[in-house]
């Protein structure tokens, strides 16, 4: 009887076929693409209706905007997105030092009972609600804190950020980025701490057999090796500044004003605050000049988490198991 020819290379290709899929692996794949997928649409459609809603406002003429909105467009938001990125930056200053000696104390100093009880605390903190915080920052923290206002404006004063005439509330900018600071470290803390004990073990002993000392083994491995993933952390953390409301709307006194001067009581207020305090009262050309705000913030924070991802992709062929 006749056999059907079998190419020699048949065993080897029966060898190589990619088996069909699970159903497990074909239902998680389909849920991980339509979920990445929704969030690109999701985005697409708040930019869309930023864009559409802002209109108005962008094609209106200074005299509309003056008659029947807050004033010319560019004049009106140029000061309330100089104070959020101003007071977002101060927050960043207190914090980022902070988070990250809390991170590496938890992951490489404290002792392990020691260490998830603190970082247990760290995480609960995230979960407190900004008006808590905002309640916090304008009751306690500003009186607190008008003692130390009036010792920099004193003996700083000569300094630009430190000089005018002191607030005597202790509602400040500078209030409010401590506030801040306080509401975006536990995130930047979190993701540190993350980073940080993903660092080789091998790395650290190679270190410390050399002749290192703890703070050496850090600072020659884990410190370079997480530098994308603090990267991160601190960007996620400006996110949440940029975009806070409640707590600053609660502490700050702002003004339509760019003041670099962080003691004084005429501070910068920012977008985020702003919208929230106008939004219910507004009517007409208002409420787009106001969504053309948030569309200025929208901008602002993309183009931060844009240049954010470009210093990670400069750096994402370091090894730090080669390092």
């Amino acid at each position: 009887m006749p056999t059907s020819a079998t190419s020699p290379l048949g065993s080897a290709d029966a060898g190589t076929r990619r088996p069909p899929g699970r159903l497990g692996d074909v239902v998680f794949r389909g849920l991980s693409t339509g979920a990445g997928i929704t969030i690109l649409v999701i985005l697409a459609l708040v930019s869309l209706f930023l864009i559409a809603q802002a209109v108005p406002a962008l094609v209106a003429t200074p005299a509309d905007l003056q008659a029947r909105g807050y004033g010319e467009l560019w004049s009106w938001v140029l000061p309330f997105a100089f104070g959020t990125v101003w007071a977002s930056v101060w927050a960043l200053l207190l914090a980022v030092p902070t988070s990250i000696g809390i991170a590496l104390f938890i992951s490489h100093y404290a002792p392990r009972r020691i260490a998830r009880t603190l970082a247990y605390i760290v995480d609960l903190l995230a979960a407190v609600p900004s008006v808590v915080f905002g309640l916090w920052g304008s009751m306690t923290l500003a009186p607190a804190m008008l003692p130390t206002y009036l010792w920099l404006n004193q003996y700083l004063g000569f300094l630009p950020i430190f000089g005018g005439r002191a607030s005597g509330t202790g509602r400040t900018l500078l209030t409010a980025a401590i506030v801040l600071a306080v509401m975006i470290l536990p995130i930047i803390t979190a993701l540190c701490r993350e980073v940080f004990l993903q660092t080789p073990k091998l790395n650290e002993e190679a270190a410390l057999a050399l002749g290192a000392t703890r703070w050496e083994m850090i600072k020659m491995t884990v410190l370079p090796y997480g530098r994308s993933g603090i990267i991160s952390a601190v960007m996620l953390g400006l996110g949440r500044a940029l975009g806070e409301t409640m707590a600053v709307a609660m502490v700050l006194s702002g003004a339509q004003v760019i003041n670099l001067q962080v003691l004084t009581s005429t501070n910068s207020n920012t977008m985020a605050a702003v919208i929230a305090q106008n939004f219910p009262e507004a009517s007409g050309l208002r409420i787009n000049q106001l969504i053309a705000g948030g569309l200025a913030l929208f901008v602002i924070t993309l183009a931060v988490n844009s240049v954010a991802r470009w210093i990670i992709a400069r750096r994402k062929d370091f090894n730090g198991a080669a390092a």
